[in-house]
Order: structure tokens, then C-alpha cells, then sequence
């Protein structure tokens, strides 16, 4: 959970060899609702092309490795 000033944002990080798809999305949102939460984030190695339209849509922030790998290193 990421705390910014009163907002929280649940976090959620999935370490997969593989793809996260759309399905992984669905219901990491439907979660997040359910407990009262919006907009989270997911990590992951790497996403489909459906699962980040539908992120985007829904305003959920979608990381991967590599991004946070490289904005730690600038």
C-alpha cells in the first residue's frame, strides 16, 4: 500500500516469467474495488497489449521491472 497524502494506492506485484494478461488485471481491479481501493498499481516482468488498454481505460498504473530499474538509476 502507497500512501500519498490522503490517497492510498494498493500495490501489487506479480513476479512472472510471463505475460500478465488481461484477466490478471480484471481482477487485481475488482479486488482493489472490493476492498474500497481505486486506481492501483501492478508490477510485473511484462503485459499484454489487451491487459494495458484496459488498464489504461480504468486509470490503474501499470510498472514493469525494467521501468523502476531504470528510474533508480537516474
Amino acid at each position: 500500500l502507497i500512501r500519498r497524502g490522503r490517497e492510498q494506492y494498493p500495490v501489487w506485484i506479480k513476479d512472472w516469467k510471463r505475460t500478465v494478461g488481461i484477466n490478471v488485471v480484471i481482477n487485481v481491479d475488482k479486488a482493489s474495488e472490493d476492498a474500497g481501493f481505486s486506481r492501483p498499481i501492478i508490477v510485473a516482468d511484462k503485459f499484454s497489449d489487451h491487459a494495458k488498454t484496459y488498464a489504461n481505460r480504468r486509470g490503474i498504473r501499470l510498472l514493469t521491472k525494467a521501468e523502476i530499474i531504470r528510474s533508480l538509476r537516474y
